[in-house]
Protein backbone atom coordinates (compact mmCIF):
# COMPACT_ATOMS: atom_id res chain seq x y z
CA UNK A 1 0.00 0.00 0.00
CA UNK A 2 1.97 3.02 -1.16
CA UNK A 3 1.14 5.95 0.50
CA UNK A 4 -1.09 9.04 -1.62
CA UNK A 5 0.14 11.24 0.68
CA UNK A 6 3.72 10.59 -1.03
CA UNK A 7 4.96 10.57 2.55
CA UNK A 8 6.15 7.15 4.70
CA UNK A 9 3.86 7.67 7.88
CA UNK A 10 0.83 7.38 5.57
CA UNK A 11 1.07 3.54 5.26
CA UNK A 12 1.19 3.59 8.69
CA UNK A 13 -1.33 5.79 9.42
CA UNK A 14 -3.73 2.90 6.26
CA UNK A 15 -2.88 0.00 8.66
CA UNK A 16 -3.70 0.85 11.60
CA UNK A 17 -7.29 1.99 10.66
CA UNK A 18 -7.40 -0.88 8.24
CA UNK A 19 -5.73 -3.57 10.54
CA UNK A 20 -5.43 -2.02 13.77
CA UNK A 21 -5.00 -5.32 15.94
CA UNK A 22 -2.96 -7.09 13.39
CA UNK A 23 0.86 -7.35 14.42
CA UNK A 24 3.11 -4.53 13.18
CA UNK A 25 6.53 -5.53 15.02
CA UNK A 26 7.85 -8.10 17.65
CA UNK A 27 11.28 -8.57 19.46
CA UNK A 28 10.66 -11.98 21.14
CA UNK A 29 9.56 -10.10 24.11
CA UNK A 30 7.39 -7.29 23.40
CA UNK A 31 4.99 -7.11 20.55
CA UNK A 32 3.17 -4.12 19.03
CA UNK A 33 0.11 -3.81 16.58
CA UNK A 34 -0.33 -1.60 13.92
CA UNK A 35 -2.38 0.51 15.91
CA UNK A 36 0.34 0.58 18.92
CA UNK A 37 3.04 1.55 16.20
CA UNK A 38 0.61 4.18 15.32
CA UNK A 39 0.18 5.75 19.08
CA UNK A 40 4.03 4.61 19.75
CA UNK A 41 4.76 6.80 16.21
CA UNK A 42 2.71 9.56 17.45
CA UNK A 43 4.16 9.83 20.99
CA UNK A 44 7.94 10.07 19.43
CA UNK A 45 6.39 13.16 17.02
CA UNK A 46 4.84 14.40 20.16
CA UNK A 47 8.17 14.85 22.28
CA UNK A 48 10.03 15.65 19.35
CA UNK A 49 7.51 18.53 17.93
CA UNK A 50 7.27 19.75 22.37
CA UNK A 51 10.96 19.90 21.84
CA UNK A 52 11.43 22.81 20.15
CA UNK A 53 11.90 21.23 16.84
CA UNK A 54 10.79 22.09 13.53
CA UNK A 55 10.46 20.89 9.94
CA UNK A 56 13.62 19.90 8.48
CA UNK A 57 15.71 19.71 12.34
CA UNK A 58 17.65 17.21 12.86
CA UNK A 59 18.24 14.91 15.14
CA UNK A 60 20.19 11.41 16.29
CA UNK A 61 19.28 8.08 16.83
CA UNK A 62 21.33 5.70 18.65
CA UNK A 63 20.34 2.23 19.67
CA UNK A 64 21.23 -1.61 18.69
CA UNK A 65 18.24 -3.11 16.96
CA UNK A 66 14.72 -2.81 18.48
CA UNK A 67 11.15 -1.93 18.11
CA UNK A 68 11.78 1.59 18.64
CA UNK A 69 13.85 2.30 15.34
CA UNK A 70 10.03 1.75 13.60
CA UNK A 71 8.57 4.54 16.25
CA UNK A 72 11.59 6.46 15.43
CA UNK A 73 11.46 6.91 11.64
CA UNK A 74 7.85 6.96 11.58
CA UNK A 75 7.42 9.59 14.75
CA UNK A 76 10.21 11.82 12.53
CA UNK A 77 8.03 11.29 9.32
CA UNK A 78 5.03 12.59 11.10
CA UNK A 79 7.15 15.28 13.09
CA UNK A 80 8.88 16.51 9.45
CA UNK A 81 12.32 16.22 11.63
CA UNK A 82 14.84 14.30 9.82
CA UNK A 83 16.86 11.66 11.68
CA UNK A 84 20.40 11.17 11.28
CA UNK A 85 20.79 6.98 12.87
CA UNK A 86 24.04 6.68 14.48
CA UNK A 87 26.33 3.35 14.19
CA UNK A 88 26.94 1.67 17.35
CA UNK A 89 29.63 0.14 16.65
CA UNK A 90 31.72 3.46 15.94
CA UNK A 91 33.98 5.44 18.25
CA UNK A 92 32.79 8.89 20.07
CA UNK A 93 35.09 10.66 17.98
CA UNK A 94 33.23 9.40 15.15
CA UNK A 95 29.55 10.39 16.46
CA UNK A 96 30.38 13.56 17.24
CA UNK A 97 31.89 14.99 13.64
CA UNK A 98 28.21 13.13 12.55
CA UNK A 99 26.77 14.99 15.56
CA UNK A 100 28.49 17.97 14.50
CA UNK A 101 27.95 18.22 11.01
CA UNK A 102 24.35 17.53 10.70
CA UNK A 103 23.67 19.82 13.32
CA UNK A 104 21.82 17.55 15.67
CA UNK A 105 19.59 19.33 18.57
CA UNK A 106 18.66 16.47 20.00
CA UNK A 107 19.58 12.82 20.80
CA UNK A 108 17.49 9.73 21.37
CA UNK A 109 20.03 6.95 22.85
CA UNK A 110 19.34 3.70 24.87
CA UNK A 111 20.65 4.34 28.14
CA UNK A 112 23.82 2.16 27.68
CA UNK A 113 25.03 4.47 25.12
CA UNK A 114 24.74 7.72 27.18
CA UNK A 115 28.25 7.65 28.67
CA UNK A 116 29.86 7.88 25.10
CA UNK A 117 28.09 10.19 24.19
CA UNK A 118 28.45 12.44 27.38
CA UNK A 119 32.31 12.10 26.96
CA UNK A 120 31.60 14.34 23.65
CA UNK A 121 28.09 15.98 23.85
CA UNK A 122 29.63 19.60 25.10
CA UNK A 123 31.83 19.62 21.38
CA UNK A 124 28.70 19.56 19.43
CA UNK A 125 27.31 23.20 19.23
CA UNK A 126 23.19 22.98 19.20
CA UNK A 127 22.80 19.67 20.87
CA UNK A 128 20.28 20.75 23.54
CA UNK A 129 18.71 17.76 24.77
CA UNK A 130 19.54 14.28 25.01
CA UNK A 131 16.52 11.49 25.92
CA UNK A 132 17.09 7.68 26.89
CA UNK A 133 14.71 5.31 25.53
CA UNK A 134 15.13 3.60 28.73
CA UNK A 135 16.05 3.93 31.87
CA UNK A 136 17.64 7.12 33.33
CA UNK A 137 21.33 8.01 32.84
CA UNK A 138 20.87 11.20 35.29
CA UNK A 139 22.81 14.18 34.64
CA UNK A 140 21.51 16.41 31.44
CA UNK A 141 19.33 13.03 30.30
CA UNK A 142 15.83 13.01 30.00
CA UNK A 143 13.86 9.82 30.28
CA UNK A 144 11.63 9.03 27.33
CA UNK A 145 8.53 8.78 30.06
CA UNK A 146 9.73 12.30 31.16
CA UNK A 147 9.79 13.95 27.85
CA UNK A 148 6.68 12.19 26.52
CA UNK A 149 5.18 13.71 29.95
CA UNK A 150 6.57 17.36 29.34
CA UNK A 151 4.92 17.40 25.77
CA UNK A 152 2.07 15.66 27.04
CA UNK A 153 -1.53 17.45 24.73
CA UNK A 154 0.84 18.78 21.56
CA UNK A 155 -0.74 18.09 18.65
CA UNK A 156 0.27 15.82 16.32
CA UNK A 157 -0.08 15.88 12.02
CA UNK A 158 -1.09 12.79 10.21
CA UNK A 159 1.52 11.50 7.85
CA UNK A 160 1.05 13.56 5.07
CA UNK A 161 0.19 16.84 6.63
CA UNK A 162 3.78 18.31 7.12
CA UNK A 163 6.22 20.37 4.15
CA UNK A 164 9.15 19.11 3.49
CA UNK A 165 10.51 15.54 1.55
CA UNK A 166 13.37 14.74 3.99
CA UNK A 167 12.85 11.31 5.30
CA UNK A 168 16.61 10.39 6.44
CA UNK A 169 20.10 11.79 6.36
CA UNK A 170 22.52 8.90 6.82
CA UNK A 171 26.35 8.78 6.55
CA UNK A 172 28.00 7.24 4.01
CA UNK A 173 31.78 8.00 2.46
CA UNK A 174 34.28 7.94 -0.06
CA UNK A 175 37.97 7.96 -1.30
CA UNK A 176 38.56 11.06 0.54
CA UNK A 177 37.28 9.41 4.12
CA UNK A 178 35.39 12.10 4.90
CA UNK A 179 31.94 10.73 6.06
CA UNK A 180 29.06 12.72 3.41
CA UNK A 181 25.81 12.61 5.18
CA UNK A 182 23.60 11.78 2.48
CA UNK A 183 20.13 13.07 2.39
CA UNK A 184 17.06 10.20 1.25
CA UNK A 185 13.49 11.99 0.63
CA UNK A 186 10.38 10.55 1.31
CA UNK A 187 9.74 10.38 -2.55
CA UNK A 188 13.25 8.22 -3.26
CA UNK A 189 12.66 6.08 -0.61
CA UNK A 190 8.58 5.53 -1.09
CA UNK A 191 10.22 5.13 -4.63
CA UNK A 192 12.42 1.91 -3.95
CA UNK A 193 9.37 0.77 -1.73
CA UNK A 194 7.67 0.44 -4.53
CA UNK A 195 10.33 -1.04 -6.49
CA UNK A 196 10.61 -3.95 -4.10
CA UNK A 197 6.83 -4.71 -3.33
CA UNK A 198 6.36 -4.47 -7.79
CA UNK A 199 8.33 -7.87 -7.18
CA UNK A 200 5.41 -9.26 -5.89
CA UNK A 201 7.42 -11.15 -3.27
CA UNK A 202 6.25 -9.52 0.01
CA UNK A 203 2.53 -10.20 1.22
CA UNK A 204 -0.02 -8.52 4.06
CA UNK A 205 0.45 -10.46 7.15
CA UNK A 206 4.02 -12.31 6.13
CA UNK A 207 6.78 -12.01 8.83
CA UNK A 208 10.36 -10.74 7.96
CA UNK A 209 12.90 -10.87 10.33
CA UNK A 210 14.54 -7.90 10.34
CA UNK A 211 18.75 -9.21 11.66
CA UNK A 212 20.63 -6.28 9.87
CA UNK A 213 21.34 -2.90 11.87
CA UNK A 214 18.24 -0.61 11.45
CA UNK A 215 21.04 2.28 11.43
CA UNK A 216 21.79 0.80 7.83
CA UNK A 217 19.91 1.88 4.55
CA UNK A 218 19.11 -1.65 3.48
CA UNK A 219 17.44 -3.00 7.03
CA UNK A 220 15.57 0.67 6.95
CA UNK A 221 14.44 0.39 3.69
CA UNK A 222 13.47 -3.12 4.33
CA UNK A 223 11.82 -2.06 7.58
CA UNK A 224 9.95 0.36 5.67
CA UNK A 225 8.88 -1.63 2.71
CA UNK A 226 7.67 -4.32 4.81
CA UNK A 227 5.28 -1.61 6.89
CA UNK A 228 4.42 -0.48 3.87
CA UNK A 229 3.01 -4.18 2.82
CA UNK A 230 1.40 -4.31 6.02
CA UNK A 231 3.77 -6.89 7.02
CA UNK A 232 4.37 -8.00 10.77
CA UNK A 233 8.21 -7.32 11.17
CA UNK A 234 10.26 -9.94 13.62
CA UNK A 235 13.00 -7.41 15.46
CA UNK A 236 16.32 -9.57 16.34
CA UNK A 237 17.87 -7.36 18.42
CA UNK A 238 21.73 -9.08 17.57
CA UNK A 239 22.47 -11.93 15.02
CA UNK A 240 23.37 -15.14 16.35
CA UNK A 241 23.17 -18.47 14.06
CA UNK A 242 21.16 -20.87 16.07
CA UNK A 243 19.01 -18.30 17.46
CA UNK A 244 18.18 -17.32 13.67
CA UNK A 245 17.45 -20.67 13.01
CA UNK A 246 15.40 -21.39 15.97
CA UNK A 247 13.31 -17.78 14.96
CA UNK A 248 12.79 -19.31 11.30
CA UNK A 249 11.40 -22.25 12.13
CA UNK A 250 9.27 -21.67 15.41
CA UNK A 251 8.01 -18.26 14.62
CA UNK A 252 7.15 -19.06 10.38
CA UNK A 253 8.82 -16.59 8.97
CA UNK A 254 8.31 -15.86 5.18
CA UNK A 255 11.27 -13.33 4.55
CA UNK A 256 14.58 -12.27 5.80
CA UNK A 257 17.92 -10.64 4.59
CA UNK A 258 21.24 -11.43 5.26
CA UNK A 259 24.79 -10.99 4.25
CA UNK A 260 27.04 -13.81 2.58
CA UNK A 261 28.89 -13.98 6.18
CA UNK A 262 25.66 -14.71 8.04
CA UNK A 263 24.70 -17.08 5.42
CA UNK A 264 27.69 -19.05 5.97
CA UNK A 265 27.91 -18.61 9.89
CA UNK A 266 24.54 -20.29 9.74
CA UNK A 267 25.35 -23.09 7.61
CA UNK A 268 28.65 -23.97 9.81
CA UNK A 269 27.11 -23.21 13.22
CA UNK A 270 24.19 -25.36 12.94
CA UNK A 271 24.06 -28.88 12.71
CA UNK A 272 21.75 -30.42 11.03
CA UNK A 273 20.12 -27.23 9.30
CA UNK A 274 18.75 -29.11 6.42
CA UNK A 275 16.02 -31.26 8.41
CA UNK A 276 14.89 -28.07 10.52
CA UNK A 277 11.39 -27.16 9.43
CA UNK A 278 11.90 -23.97 7.41
CA UNK A 279 8.93 -24.60 4.73
CA UNK A 280 7.95 -21.10 6.02
CA UNK A 281 10.71 -19.04 4.16
CA UNK A 282 10.02 -17.92 0.75
CA UNK A 283 12.39 -15.74 0.06
CA UNK A 284 16.18 -15.17 1.37
CA UNK A 285 17.66 -11.64 0.40
CA UNK A 286 21.47 -10.89 0.28
CA UNK A 287 23.81 -8.09 -0.15
CA UNK A 288 27.26 -6.76 -0.02
CA UNK A 289 28.88 -9.68 -1.86
CA UNK A 290 28.42 -13.01 -3.61
CA UNK A 291 28.11 -16.01 -2.63
CA UNK A 292 29.94 -18.72 -3.86
CA UNK A 293 28.81 -21.58 -5.61
CA UNK A 294 29.75 -24.39 -3.50
CA UNK A 295 28.20 -21.84 -0.36
CA UNK A 296 25.30 -21.64 -2.18
CA UNK A 297 24.49 -24.87 -3.29
CA UNK A 298 24.46 -26.03 0.32
CA UNK A 299 22.16 -23.12 1.36
CA UNK A 300 19.79 -23.96 -1.12
CA UNK A 301 19.63 -27.39 0.15
CA UNK A 302 19.19 -26.00 4.06
CA UNK A 303 17.16 -23.14 3.19
CA UNK A 304 14.68 -24.64 0.68
CA UNK A 305 13.81 -21.37 -0.73
CA UNK A 306 14.84 -18.45 -3.52
CA UNK A 307 17.82 -16.56 -2.78
CA UNK A 308 18.06 -12.86 -4.29
CA UNK A 309 20.80 -10.53 -4.58
CA UNK A 310 20.43 -6.71 -3.71
CA UNK A 311 23.38 -4.73 -5.33
CA UNK A 312 23.02 -0.56 -4.10
CA UNK A 313 24.31 1.57 -1.98
CA UNK A 314 22.99 4.15 0.58
CA UNK A 315 22.89 7.40 -1.93
CA UNK A 316 19.91 4.97 -3.95
CA UNK A 317 17.83 4.75 -0.93
CA UNK A 318 18.85 1.11 -1.01
CA UNK A 319 18.78 -1.26 -4.36
CA UNK A 320 19.36 -0.82 -7.86
CA UNK A 321 19.45 -4.16 -8.90
CA UNK A 322 18.64 -8.27 -8.20
CA UNK A 323 19.53 -11.17 -9.22
CA UNK A 324 16.33 -12.98 -8.74
CA UNK A 325 15.92 -16.60 -7.86
CA UNK A 326 15.40 -17.91 -11.15
CA UNK A 327 18.61 -16.57 -12.21
CA UNK A 328 20.31 -18.68 -9.11
CA UNK A 329 18.75 -22.11 -10.46
CA UNK A 330 19.80 -21.12 -14.16
CA UNK A 331 23.28 -19.90 -12.66
CA UNK A 332 23.39 -23.81 -10.77
CA UNK A 333 21.46 -25.28 -13.77
CA UNK A 334 23.92 -24.47 -16.40
CA UNK A 335 25.61 -20.75 -16.37
CA UNK A 336 27.49 -20.71 -12.31
CA UNK A 337 29.59 -17.74 -14.07
CA UNK A 338 26.35 -15.94 -13.66
CA UNK A 339 26.61 -16.26 -9.67
CA UNK A 340 28.94 -13.01 -9.85
CA UNK A 341 26.47 -11.12 -11.41
CA UNK A 342 24.25 -8.92 -9.29
CA UNK A 343 21.54 -8.93 -11.61
CA UNK A 344 19.48 -6.49 -13.56
CA UNK A 345 17.68 -3.24 -12.59
CA UNK A 346 15.24 -3.75 -9.83
CA UNK A 347 12.76 -2.25 -12.02
CA UNK A 348 11.88 -0.23 -15.51
CA UNK A 349 12.38 2.97 -14.07
CA UNK A 350 15.64 2.39 -12.58
CA UNK A 351 18.47 3.07 -15.46
CA UNK A 352 21.71 1.89 -15.17
CA UNK A 353 24.93 2.19 -17.52
CA UNK A 354 28.40 1.54 -17.62
CA UNK A 355 30.86 4.58 -19.03
CA UNK A 356 34.55 5.33 -19.02
CA UNK A 357 36.39 8.50 -17.75
CA UNK A 358 34.78 10.94 -20.11
CA UNK A 359 31.23 9.62 -19.57
CA UNK A 360 30.91 7.29 -22.98
CA UNK A 361 28.94 4.07 -22.82
CA UNK A 362 30.76 1.02 -23.09
CA UNK A 363 29.73 -1.90 -25.00
CA UNK A 364 28.97 -5.70 -22.72
CA UNK A 365 32.40 -6.79 -21.64
CA UNK A 366 33.98 -3.46 -20.95
CA UNK A 367 34.92 -2.66 -17.69
CA UNK A 368 34.04 1.21 -16.52
CA UNK A 369 31.80 3.33 -13.81
CA UNK A 370 28.58 2.07 -13.22
CA UNK A 371 26.51 5.01 -12.78
CA UNK A 372 22.67 4.98 -12.08
CA UNK A 373 19.44 7.13 -12.75
CA UNK A 374 16.36 6.18 -10.93
CA UNK A 375 13.12 8.21 -8.84
CA UNK A 376 15.28 6.10 -5.74
CA UNK A 377 18.19 8.47 -5.63
CA UNK A 378 18.97 11.25 -3.07
CA UNK A 379 18.46 14.81 -3.14
CA UNK A 380 22.26 14.76 -2.31
CA UNK A 381 24.85 15.45 0.15
CA UNK A 382 24.15 17.54 3.38
CA UNK A 383 26.38 20.82 3.03
CA UNK A 384 28.36 19.58 0.40
CA UNK A 385 27.55 21.31 -2.89
CA UNK A 386 30.61 19.91 -4.35
CA UNK A 387 30.41 16.67 -3.82
CA UNK A 388 26.63 16.46 -4.51
CA UNK A 389 27.35 18.03 -8.26
CA UNK A 390 30.33 15.34 -8.92
CA UNK A 391 28.17 12.44 -7.85
CA UNK A 392 25.26 13.27 -9.25
CA UNK A 393 26.54 15.03 -12.41
CA UNK A 394 24.13 14.65 -15.19
CA UNK A 395 21.30 13.75 -13.24
CA UNK A 396 23.15 9.77 -12.71
CA UNK A 397 24.83 8.85 -9.52
CA UNK A 398 28.15 7.81 -10.11
CA UNK A 399 29.12 5.17 -7.73
CA UNK A 400 32.48 5.06 -7.50
CA UNK A 401 32.26 0.90 -8.69
CA UNK A 402 33.93 0.15 -11.65
CA UNK A 403 31.64 -2.96 -13.32
CA UNK A 404 30.84 -4.48 -16.90
CA UNK A 405 27.54 -5.79 -18.40
CA UNK A 406 27.37 -8.93 -20.11
CA UNK A 407 25.30 -9.73 -23.48
CA UNK A 408 21.81 -10.24 -21.62
CA UNK A 409 22.04 -7.17 -19.63
CA UNK A 410 23.40 -8.53 -16.27
CA UNK A 411 25.52 -6.55 -14.06
CA UNK A 412 29.00 -7.54 -13.05
CA UNK A 413 30.71 -5.50 -10.41
CA UNK A 414 34.37 -6.21 -10.98
CA UNK A 415 36.20 -3.84 -8.36
CA UNK A 416 36.10 -0.61 -6.61
CA UNK A 417 36.79 2.88 -8.15
CA UNK A 418 36.80 3.90 -4.90
CA UNK A 419 39.21 2.01 -2.85
CA UNK A 420 36.27 1.00 -0.25
CA UNK A 421 36.37 -2.03 2.07
CA UNK A 422 33.72 -4.44 2.32
CA UNK A 423 33.95 -6.09 6.00
CA UNK A 424 30.82 -8.71 6.87
CA UNK A 425 28.75 -6.62 5.24
CA UNK A 426 30.02 -2.91 6.73
CA UNK A 427 31.61 -0.62 4.49
CA UNK A 428 35.27 0.40 5.36
CA UNK A 429 37.02 3.29 3.95
CA UNK A 430 40.81 3.26 3.83
CA UNK A 431 41.89 7.27 4.01
CA UNK A 432 39.91 7.48 7.37
CA UNK A 433 42.12 4.70 8.69
CA UNK A 434 44.96 5.68 7.07
CA UNK A 435 44.56 9.44 8.99
CA UNK A 436 44.21 7.30 12.48
CA UNK A 437 47.17 5.51 11.52
CA UNK A 438 49.28 8.53 10.80
CA UNK A 439 48.88 9.86 14.40
CA UNK A 440 51.50 7.24 15.39
CA UNK A 441 54.95 9.15 15.96
CA UNK A 442 56.00 5.87 14.50
CA UNK A 443 54.85 6.03 11.12
CA UNK A 444 55.64 8.36 8.31
CA UNK A 445 53.23 6.81 5.85
CA UNK A 446 50.34 4.79 5.40
CA UNK A 447 48.34 2.70 3.02
CA UNK A 448 45.43 0.74 3.74
CA UNK A 449 43.93 -1.94 1.10
CA UNK A 450 41.08 -4.70 1.22
CA UNK A 451 42.49 -8.47 1.50
CA UNK A 452 40.42 -11.46 0.65
CA UNK A 453 39.18 -13.15 4.04
CA UNK A 454 37.54 -16.44 4.24
CA UNK A 455 34.93 -15.38 6.82
CA UNK A 456 34.20 -11.17 6.05
CA UNK A 457 34.69 -11.16 2.54
CA UNK A 458 37.58 -8.91 3.16
CA UNK A 459 39.66 -7.20 5.50
CA UNK A 460 41.93 -3.95 5.96
CA UNK A 461 45.42 -4.72 5.66
CA UNK A 462 47.67 -1.69 6.46
CA UNK A 463 51.23 -0.62 4.77
CA UNK A 464 52.91 1.11 7.04
CA UNK A 465 56.79 3.33 6.26
CA UNK A 466 58.10 3.35 9.61
CA UNK A 467 60.35 6.43 10.83
CA UNK A 468 63.92 5.60 11.11
CA UNK A 469 65.15 4.52 14.65
CA UNK A 470 61.56 3.42 15.38
CA UNK A 471 59.37 0.47 15.48
CA UNK A 472 55.77 -0.58 15.50
CA UNK A 473 54.35 -4.19 16.40
CA UNK A 474 50.80 -5.00 14.98
CA UNK A 475 49.16 -4.99 18.87
CA UNK A 476 50.58 -1.06 19.29
CA UNK A 477 48.63 -0.84 16.06
CA UNK A 478 44.99 -2.50 16.74
CA UNK A 479 45.79 -0.39 20.52
CA UNK A 480 46.28 2.81 18.67
CA UNK A 481 43.29 2.19 16.04
CA UNK A 482 40.20 1.24 18.62
CA UNK A 483 40.56 4.46 20.03
CA UNK A 484 39.31 5.98 17.17
CA UNK A 485 37.53 3.53 15.18
CA UNK A 486 35.18 0.81 14.81
CA UNK A 487 36.14 -2.15 15.37
CA UNK A 488 35.51 -3.76 12.06
CA UNK A 489 37.71 -1.35 10.67
CA UNK A 490 40.79 -1.74 12.82
CA UNK A 491 43.57 -3.23 10.40
CA UNK A 492 43.86 -7.12 11.00
CA UNK A 493 47.34 -7.28 9.64
CA UNK A 494 50.60 -4.90 8.62
CA UNK A 495 53.25 -4.88 6.13
CA UNK A 496 56.60 -2.84 7.17
CA UNK A 497 57.66 -1.41 3.94
CA UNK A 498 60.70 1.11 2.57
CA UNK A 499 58.16 2.92 0.81
CA UNK A 500 55.06 3.24 -0.91
CA UNK A 501 54.58 2.33 -4.87
CA UNK A 502 53.30 5.19 -6.55
CA UNK A 503 52.68 7.22 -10.24
CA UNK A 504 54.46 9.97 -11.70
CA UNK A 505 51.71 12.72 -10.11
CA UNK A 506 52.19 11.32 -6.28
CA UNK A 507 49.21 9.19 -6.17
CA UNK A 508 49.70 5.34 -4.13
CA UNK A 509 49.39 2.68 -6.35
CA UNK A 510 46.72 1.00 -4.35
CA UNK A 511 46.23 -1.69 -7.28
CA UNK A 512 49.53 -2.76 -7.07
CA UNK A 513 49.81 -3.14 -3.30
CA UNK A 514 46.22 -4.64 -3.40
CA UNK A 515 47.22 -7.22 -6.71
CA UNK A 516 49.27 -10.24 -5.09
CA UNK A 517 46.04 -11.26 -2.45
CA UNK A 518 43.74 -11.83 -4.79
CA UNK A 519 45.88 -13.52 -7.35
CA UNK A 520 43.33 -16.18 -8.59
CA UNK A 521 40.26 -14.62 -7.62
CA UNK A 522 37.67 -13.96 -10.59
CA UNK A 523 35.73 -10.73 -8.24
CA UNK A 524 37.97 -8.34 -6.63
CA UNK A 525 35.38 -7.11 -4.37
Amino acid sequence: MIPASGRIAGALDHWSIETPDAVAASDGERQWTYAQLREQASTVAQVLLGSALRPGDRIALLDGNSLEWLAWYYGCSMAGVVPVPLNTRFAPAEWEFQLTHSGARLVLARAEFAGRLDSIADRVPGLRTRIAVDGDPGGLWETFEEAAERTSGRPVPGGGDLPGDELYQMYTSGTTGRPKGAVLTHRAVLANVRQFLDTGRLRTGERALVMMPLFHAGAAVGALTYITAGMHIRVMPAFDAEHCVEILESERIHVTTMVPVMISGVLDAVPGLVRRDLTALHTLFYGASTIPEATLRRALDAFGCDFVQAYGMTECSSTVTLLLGDDHRRALRDNPGLLLSCGRPISADTELRVVDAEGRDLPPGRVGEIVVRGPQLMAGYWRDPGATAKALEGGWMHTGDAGRFDDDGYLYVADRVKDMIVSGGENVYPREIEDVLSRMDAVAEAAVVGVPDDRWGEVPLAFLVIREGRTVTLDQVIAHCRRYLAGYKVPRRIECVADLPRNATGKVLKAELRAPYWTGRIRKV
